[in-house]
């Protein structure tokens, strides 16, 4: 690490939380306090910083919270930060407080605000990548993914069981926003018969189709794991008059459509929330600690992240501009395996 005159640092979590975002705070903070720095930690993501929400952080501050969810700063949406008056007054606070590195631990949403800020603001930002829907380009996984995964695989495993009683179709909704991470993850873990993703046209015909044809082979029940993005782009019913966008309303037109019984799971926030699981806990800890010695190095306007089992700093324009594609051979296992 080069040399550096930082003295003090600030580290916010902004927008959806994530299982993992308290061990980054952990390891953030340590690290710099390691390093001879001095600590704040902002209340509410960007509004804390611009209503000056804040304390000074140490050791203490941060002890018995790694395996804790959510977030010790709390999280919150910020309209005022969006405008350019917001941004000018945050940058004007972090002056005041004498603040040289800003961390922020959130999503595309919370890196646009980071980038927003490097225009306005001489200090440096540097983001980590604290989502559960793993869609931020430049890295393999972010933190509080792994955490999601297991949180919905064991929520779908219970309605397997119903749905083998039962002999029904269970069609359920999992989060990501408009990736499919979640739901190939979760839905090769489970064995669903079908994963619906934004990134594969879906026709309710087709889908129809499959579920005929898994009855015809034998199988009495059937998952189908339908990512967040697929309704809220919308399906059009087989005879063309409605656009579906909710996950009952398809669930009505299966059975409508296969004379079998199914059924809408919305699985909902319980995916974001809940003690971190190990991997989450180790690459928040990783990316945390990385993350303040990218600052002593003097990096400004990147996120960390991991490629390859290698740590990485990616510009953040690049988090969010480039599309970051799902993994094909899992598409095919899935789609083997049924």
């Amino acid at each position: 690490m080069g040399e550096h005159k930082l003295a003090r640092v600030g580290i916010i979590t902004s927008g959806g939380d994530a299982p993992g975002m308290n061990a980054a705070i952990r390891a953030i903070t340590r690290t710099a306090i390691h390093h001879g720095l001095g600590v704040v930690g902002f209340y509410r993501g960007y509004e804390g910083i611009l209503t000056k929400q804040y304390d000074v952080m140490d050791r203490r501050s941060v002890a018995n919270i790694l395996q804790r969810g959510g977030t010790i700063l709390r999280s919150a949406r910020c309209p005022e930060f969006r405008t350019e008056e917001g941004r000018q007054m945050a940058a004007e606070n972090l002056r005041e407080l004498a603040i040289d590195v800003l961390f922020v631990i959130g999503g595309d949403g919370s890196l646009k605000g980071a980038q927003a800020l490097t225009e306005v603001w001489d200090g440096q930002v540097i983001g980590l990548p604290g989502t559960i829907d793993n869609d931020l380009a430049g890295t393999d996984f972010t933190i509080g993914y792994f955490t999601a995964l297991d949180t919905a695989l064991e929520s779908i495993d219970k309605v397997r069981d119903t749905a083998d009683a039962f002999e029904r179709i269970f069609l359920i909704e999992v989060m990501g926003r408009m990736a499919g991470f979640i739901a190939l993850g979760v839905g090769l873990g489970c064995g669903a018969e079908k994963i619906l993703v934004p990134e594969e046209p879906t026709e309710v015909r087709d889908l129809v189709a499959d579920i005929q044809d898994s009855r015809a082979a034998g199988k009495l029940s059937c998952i189908i794991v339908v990512a967040e993005g697929v309704v809220a782009n919308g399906l059009r019913s087989i005879d063309g008059r409605i656009t579906i966008h909710d996950s009952t309303v398809l669930a009505k037109e299966l059975q409508r459509e296969t004379g079998l019984e199914c059924r809408a799971v919305v699985l909902g926030h319980i995916q974001r929330g809940g003690s971190p699981a190990a991997l989450d806990r180790i690459l928040a800890s990783t990316l945390g600690t990385y993350a303040v010695e990218a600052a002593l190095d003097g990096h400004t306007g990147v996120m960390t992240g991991i490629r390859a089992e290698a740590l990485c700093l990616v510009p953040f324009a690049e988090a969010w501009s480039e599309h970051k594609p799902l993994d094909a051979y899992q598409l095919k296992v899935q789609k083997l395996l049924v």
